[in-house]
């Protein structure tokens, strides 16, 4: 048997670690673009719904899904961390320290990246929706 892994393995470990630390990043970018697009397109057009929901509900919506997906990701991060803590006997150890350096950055940057995602939805849930 082979101590390297194999190409799916090595894929999936790439991607995963891809997404533990970019993960956070793009969810804000999305809970951003969301949530606080929609509410000041929402109220600059006068109204507060978008189609049957009321505008809170869907920036609720907004600040939710990204917030699991940044979940998401640090438990990733933490998934990476935990793998690379005690690596097998043979294999090249720099990717395996360079894999969890990145993944405390993850972890760090994702516990960031939610607290701004929840904050944010926070302000635009408790504030009214739309002030005249």
């Amino acid at each position: 048997m082979s101590a390297h892994p194999g190409p799916r393995a090595r894929l999936a470990g790439g991607l995963l670690l891809w997404y533990a630390v970019l993960g956070g990043a793009v969810a804000w970018a999305v809970h951003l673009f969301a949530a606080w697009g929609v509410d000041e397109l929402t109220c600059a057009s006068g109204r507060e719904r978008i189609g049957a929901l009321p505008l809170q509900a869907v920036v609720a919506i907004a600040v939710v899904l990204p917030a699991l997906a940044t979940v998401g990701a640090l438990l990733a991060a933490a998934l990476v961390w935990r793998r690379t803590a005690h690596p097998p006997e043979g294999l090249d150890e720099h990717p395996v320290r360079r894999s969890r350096l990145l993944a405390v950055v993850a972890i760090w940057s994702n516990l960031l990246f939610l607290a701004i995602i929840v904050l944010g939805g926070a302000a635009l849930l408790v504030l009214p929706p739309c002030l005249r």
